[in-house]
């Protein structure tokens, strides 16, 4: 066993983390960059980029990249494709060989939530729904830690959940929506292992990465890990666990407000806010060739700023909408994204929420220096996000774009994610976001709320929408004390839920987004084709069933008739009787 490897079984097991000694990001010669990289991803031997990404090397890197120069240098650094296909099929191992199945300990066959759901049909799928559990759960086999320069996979030494389909491995901020799922169906330990493996992340990287590849350390995702360890403990009031791993929550805020944060002028005054950035370009090893072919439309000298502007797009979760491309040269194009250089409402109220949450647990913890510390710093937060993302006149929260010193005022669910956040003083705002939502038409859309109003071929675009964006607007406008706001959440959760059964009922399936434009189907756009599963879409419905049961129904009613048609139905019966 290697010294680093022994490091790493110490920080994984004892809880020690150190920032100053915290590995680079990923330096992968076959992983993350080089030429065996390039030829392979250029040549496009598979339809999905991250295919190859994910293959484990049969032996030693250093035996694979040995083997592959001796190819390049024989035809001149330009290898045949089929040349290419039989080296990677010798050197590299099918997908999915360094993971097995498992199903979760904690698992039960009825957990107590099903029997609040009136509705027959929705308790049937309720139940179907709490079994894809036992499908999505993985772990990771021994090989992985034992000889870690083999994988992409970074060794995790607790079960999880995947999303489903070619996300083999967990991610970030799906994982919030998982843990939800689970603490629904009872599996509180299973929630409790996937968030051990998030703290391991922070204590051996500094930050937690968009998921546990090492193609995926340059980047993070929206930052809730501090929102699952709320939810963890006040459903199980684990506050050892919580003592222990306080240091680990309190590092990955210090990532983002060290290297995430941005400096805003408004009004004579600056305030600090934060943005999605990656200051590494380099295609995407998991996009490559995606990437550098819509780099090779742009000037080679802003090649490099294009591949780190799509990273912070990756890291912002959005990957991709016209939401970065607003304000660019050409905002039909990809290649004019410009995610760094706007402000985000979701990820300003996400931060807010996480230091009110640190607060609270320095509190409980007994550590009033640091609850008021963390006091302070929402505190001015939460006077940035009214000074620069809230426009009074629309009764919402807007995107700042930093060249152009202006909101972005385009449709977007996230525009009301300070109400999900609890990031707002004055209670009168959910309803004034409502009359936000009725301005700008979103209550016609029958079967989900869209991500944008623009429809640009981009997955977090019109027509589709997902399941996260739908709980940012469900449970903002549930906050309202108004009893009409109130029933526009429950109305707006029972579309969702009828949506993602409808879809069951002829798909047997669940589905990371939905099409909403013309009836209830799986979505489409994007880098690859819609995945089945489906993590965050499985927890949500699971914690509207939990919370709505007893009203919800499988099927809209019966629209009421009209005047005419009473009219005439009345004569009817008459004549019938």
């Amino acid at each position: 066993m290697s010294t680093y490897q022994l490091c790493l079984l110490l920080l994984l097991g004892l809880g020690l983390g150190a920032q100053e000694a915290l590995p680079p990001p990923c330096d992968s010669p076959v992983y993350c960059h080089g030429e065996l990289l390039h030829q392979v991803q250029m040549a496009k031997l598979y339809p999905d980029d991250k295919q190859f990404v994910d293959m484990p090397m049969a032996s030693h890197p250093d035996q694979v990249l040995q083997a592959f120069r001796s190819l390049a240098s024989a035809h001149n650094h330009s290898v045949p494709r089929p040349q290419l296909q039989a080296f990677v099929q010798k050197h590299f191992w099918p997908v999915g060989l360094e993971m097995q199945p498992w199903v979760p300990e904690d698992w039960t066959d009825s957990p107590r939530f099903l029997e609040k759901i009136a509705d027959a049909r929705l308790r049937s799928w309720a139940g179907q729904l709490h079994q894809l559990w036992k499908k999505l759960g993985k772990k990771m086999k021994i090989d992985v830690l034992r000889e870690p320069e083999r994988f992409s996979l970074i060794y995790q030494r607790r079960p999880f959940m995947v999303p489903g389909g070619r996300f083999r491995e967990f991610y970030y901020w799906d994982s919030y929506w998982v843990l939800e799922g689970l603490l629904v169906s009872e599996m509180a330990g299973t929630a409790k292992g996937m968030l051990q493996n998030f703290l391991d992340l922070v204590w051996t990287y500094g930050h937690v990465p968009n998921g546990p590849r090492v193609y995926y350390l340059q980047r993070s995702q929206p930052p809730l890990l501090a929102l699952m360890m709320a939810r963890y403990v006040a459903h199980t009031n684990d506050t050892a666990f919580l003592r222990d791993n306080i240091r680990a929550l309190a590092m990955e805020l210090d990532f983002w407000a060290e290297k995430r944060n941005v400096s805003v002028s408004v009004g004579g005054r600056s305030y600090v806010l934060n943005r999605y950035h990656v200051p590494y370009g380099g295609p995407r090893p998991e996009s490559y060739s995606k990437d550098a072919e819509l780099a090779a439309a742009v000037p080679e000298g802003a090649r490099e700023a294009l591949w780190a502007e799509l990273k912070a797009g990756a890291e912002s979760g959005w990957d991709f909408s016209s939401r970065w491309l607003v304000g660019g040269p050409d905002p039909s194009s990809l290649s004019s994204i410009r995610t760094s250089k706007l402000v985000p409402v979701d990820l300003n109220a996400f931060l807010c929420q996480a230091e009110g949450l640190m607060s609270s647990f320095y509190a409980l913890l007994g550590n009033e220096p640091e609850a008021t510390r963390y006091r302070n710093l929402q505190a001015r937060r939460l006077a940035a996000i009214q000074a620069v993302l809230w426009d009074e006149e629309k009764g919402a929260w807007f995107d700042y774009d930093l060249e152009h010193e202006k909101k972005n005022h385009e449709f977007y669910p996230t525009n009301l994610t300070p109400l999900w956040a609890g990031c707002f003083s004055d209670p009168a705002l959910a309803d004034r976001a409502l009359k936000y939502l009725e301005d700008s038409e979103i209550l016609t859309y029958q079967h989900g709320i869209p991500t944008s109003l623009r429809k640009t071929g981009q997955q977090w675009d019109f027509p589709n929408a997902w399941a996260p964006l739908q709980d940012l607007v469900i449970r903002g406008l549930a906050r309202s004390p108004s009893p009409k706001t109130q029933e526009v959440a429950f109305q707006l959760a029972q579309n969702w839920i009828q949506t993602n059964f409808h879809v069951y009922s002829q798909k047997s399936a669940m589905f990371e987004k939905y099409d909403i434009s013309s009836g209830a189907q799986p979505g489409g756009g994007g880098e690859y084709e819609v995945q089945e599963g489906f993590g965050w879409t499985n927890g949500l419905a699971l914690m509207l069933l939990d919370r709505y049961g007893d009203q919800l129904r499988s099927a809209a009613p019966p629209a009421p008739l009209q005047p005419r048609c009473l009219a005439a139905a009345l004569v009817l019966s008459l004549l019938l009787r």
